[in-house]
């Protein structure tokens, strides 16, 4: 008789079956030996292997040292009221808030305060009261609020519900006055907003057909189709308003103009970074006419803000790489015209705020990023004359921005490394008023809700290396200084034409707490600088990126001098310091950061003391074989193509794992109904790690349950996770964690 070992018997890691697989692809042989990884969640054979993996990664992470001091300090900094941008439609006020301690943030509304009081004054907070409270969904807190809509009369709102981290989506409508639902549920919707017809009568929403049972996180998400919901009517008789079964991988998000007369439809080829323009008249009545190419050769980027008269005001990369406003006849008629011109920085975003109607003043708020830090303007809508800039609030963050036709203000919000969010508003200025000197002043309207950090420093420099200057953000104490032995964190992204800006994010902000340094990376391939720099980042420049960050890597720790160098952004940089050593010095990144840091690590182990991708693309043979993978072809080519192929296997994390090589501690991790970046990536790349681990360090797998890419996790989830990883880096980096009391530097004293 034999009975099973008990849990903290079991090997770790545990062994995992290899099966001989090798494919012959474009000429490459290539192997798969975890392709069985790729099962079904509910496979019994893969679930038993997780569990395995879940108790080997208890077993590394519950006792490291510091680790529940860590996650009682995060406690602490997540614990704090926050505030989304408010915004308002019709007679009513809007925004997202949350008190510190819910595990999802709650839609409130609040009737607007009335005349003669300035229309953009915020109504008291006593005043406001919850339409949307996502935390009763479940027991456990992981349904979100991920869609949101509001009719432009305010009197109803679409809001759409996701579980489990999915990013499948199930819309209903509410009463705003009475918080009551009014419709049936509209499932199988996803990557879609929600636009009003002018009467508020039904919603436009994109959707795709049910997938087959079990294969809801897996399945290729393909044939998009823009579908009509009116309320009343079963979500199942849904018509569907615009399709292209000739084109399966486009994608479409809607909206409608405000004044009703005109459907703009944004059609989307994955992530690519060029999209066209379709659009369609509205009747009096309501009804759609014809869909019809306004911009069809996919040439640029273009972004509708909204139409003013008979025209269509778009942002473009067209003709401006770092961005410009044009408007565009709807009727197709002429050429663009433009608005405002190409500025010497990255043009981010743009708001088109006033304008309801021929008569009304119209502007546009802009933000461009200077080495990406946030740096906003204001322009006439119609002729894009310049009224000033924006005095904004230091080094740090536009997050969005709020402003409506009717209005003669915006709201915004603004965050920096050493604070969470705080929520301005802006006068704009009369359009024919006399120039006033000096910026335009941005009001603080509410303030950050837990203190800013004055015991940190936030320097920023460039590195050198191979004709190519990297943004290059160093967070510390201001007691820290360079030692070169300085337990290092390399933060990373470098994709997708998306910016890394200066961020307040509770893992950071422990991590700088405890002694640690945080260096945070403005990689090629990401939005910093424009088109030719997301180029120089993606397809057969995509190693370019890795390149990037571990130029960062060697800088950091005094390594190849002789080849990259450093120079100060900010005046109290200091670009010729050492700061760390490999041993001190971690890497980290999610979903395509996750893939910078499982390229690093397979390229250059010896650079780092701890390595964490986290929800990473890993697997990049296989990776547009599941759900939204086929979209990031964008950025990384497509495995079908031969060429592609060739770029693809020499940098894809899986494919190059080495037998016999030493690796440093690696902590993966994955959600186990993450439907964006399947766990099949992380589970695959683990167990070839496991295996091929020639040295001592552990090769952990962290598998969180009921979790997806990161969406909608409840706080419960976020703080075990981000305390596990930060002290898999203290223990293994070797920092003496060192956190000030509660009433000390954390608190902002």
């Amino acid at each position: 008789m034999t009975t099973d070992p008990a849990p903290d018997e079991l090997p770790c890691p545990p062994s995992t079956r290899r099966e001989e697989l090798t494919e012959d692809l474009h000429g490459h042989q290539v192997s798969d030996p975890y392709r069985w990884l790729e099962a079904p969640a509910v496979d019994p054979q893969l679930k038993g292997w997780v569990a395995a993996q879940a108790l080997c990664a208890e077993r590394h992470l519950v006792d490291l040292p510091a680790r529940d001091r860590l996650r009682d300090h995060l406690g602490q900094l997540w614990d704090h009221p926050r505030r989304s941008v408010p915004w308002r439609k019709g007679d009513r006020w809007f925004q997202l808030a949350n008190d510190g301690q819910q595990d999802q943030d709650v839609l409130w509304t609040a009737s607007a305060v009335p005349d003669p009081a300035p229309r953009e004054q915020l109504p008291d907070d006593d005043a406001w009261t919850v339409l949307v409270d996502p935390n009763g969904w479940t027991l456990d807190g992981t349904a979100s609020l991920t869609g949101l809509s509001v009719t432009d009369d305010g009197r109803r709102a679409a809001v759409a519900r996701s579980d489990a981290g999915s990013d499948w989506m199930v819309w209903r409508v509410v009463d705003t006055a009475t918080g009551d639902v009014l419709d049936a549920e509209v499932p199988w919707s996803k990557f879609s907003t929600a636009a009003w017809l002018p009467d508020g009568s039904g919603f436009l929403y994109s959707a795709y057909d049910p997938p087959e049972k079990d294969r809801e996180h897996a399945a290729a998400n393909r044939d998009q189709q823009l579908r009509l919901h009116r309320l009343g009517t079963p979500p199942e008789d849904d018509p569907t308003i615009y399709a292209r079964p000739d084109e399966p991988e486009w994608g479409f998000v809607p909206q409608v103009s405000h004044d009703g007369r005109w459907l703009v439809i944004v059609v989307t080829h994955g992530t690519h970074p060029t999209n066209r323009i379709h659009v369609a008249p509205i009747s009096a009545d309501g009804d759609i006419g014809e869909v019809v190419p306004l911009l069809d050769d996919a040439d640029a980027r273009y972004l509708p803000l909204g139409v003013l008269g008979d025209e269509l005001v778009l942002q473009t990369d067209r003709g401006a790489p770092l961005g410009r406003i044009v408007a565009v006849n709807l009727r197709g008629t002429g050429p663009a015209r433009q608005v405002v011109g190409e500025q010497e920085h990255r043009l981010q975003s743009s708001t088109l705020v006033g304008g309801f109607s021929p008569d009304d003043p119209a502007w546009i708020v802009s933000e461009h990023l200077h080495h990406a830090r946030a740096a906003l303007a204001v322009h006439t809508a119609v002729d894009g004359r310049h009224l000033g800039g924006v005095d904004l609030p230091g080094l740090g963050t536009v997050m969005a921005i709020s402003g409506g036709r009717r209005d003669a203000a915006v709201h915004l919000t603004f965050e920096t490394f050493t604070g969470p969010a705080a929520v301005l508003r802006i006068d704009l200025p009369v359009p024919d008023a006399p120039e006033e000197e000096g910026p335009i002043r941005a009001v603080e309207v509410t303030p950050p809700s837990a203190p800013i950090a004055d015991h940190l420093v936030v320097e920023q420099i460039r590195v050198h290396h191979d004709d190519v200057a990297v943004p290059l953000f160093l967070i510390h104490r201001d007691d820290v200084t360079p030692t070169t032995e300085i337990p290092t964190v390399l933060w990373g992204y470098g994709g997708f034409d998306i910016p890394v800006t200066p961020m307040y994010r509770p893992g950071w902000r422990a991590w700088v707490d405890a002694g640690g340094l945080l260096a945070v990376a403005c990689l090629r391939g990401g939005g910093e600088y424009g088109r030719a720099w997301h180029d120089d980042g993606r397809l057969a420049n995509k190693e370019h990126v890795f390149d990037d960050a571990l130029a960062c890597a060697a800088w950091l720790t005094g390594r190849r001098r002789d080849e990259v160098t450093a120079s100060a952004l900010t005046d109290d940089a200091a670009p010729d310091v050492v700061w760390s050593a490999p041993r001190h010095l971690g890497i980290e990144g999610r979903s395509n950061g996750g893939l910078l840091a499982g390229a690093c690590l397979v390229r250059e182990p010896e650079a780092f003391g701890s390595v964490v991708p986290e929800v990473g693309v890993l697997d990049l043979v296989r990776f547009h074989l599941w759900t939204i993978g086929w979209a990031w072809a964008s950025d990384y080519g497509s495995p079908d193509d031969p060429d592609d192929l060739a770029v693809i296997l020499r940098y894809s994390p899986y494919h190059n794992v080495e037998v016999g090589r030493a690796y440093p501690p690696t902590l993966i991790t994955t959600g186990d109904t993450d439907d964006r970046v399947v766990p099949a990536h992380s589970y695959k790349f683990a167990a070839a790690l496991q295996h091929a681990q020639a040295g001592d360090a552990p090769i952990v797998l962290r598998v969180d349950i009921a979790a997806g890419h990161g969406m909608g996790k409840p706080i419960s989830k976020l703080l075990d996770e981000r305390a596990d990883v930060l002290a898999f880096h203290a223990h293994h980096l070797g920092l003496d964690v060192d956190l000030p009391s509660e009433s000390g530097p954390a608190s902002g004293g």
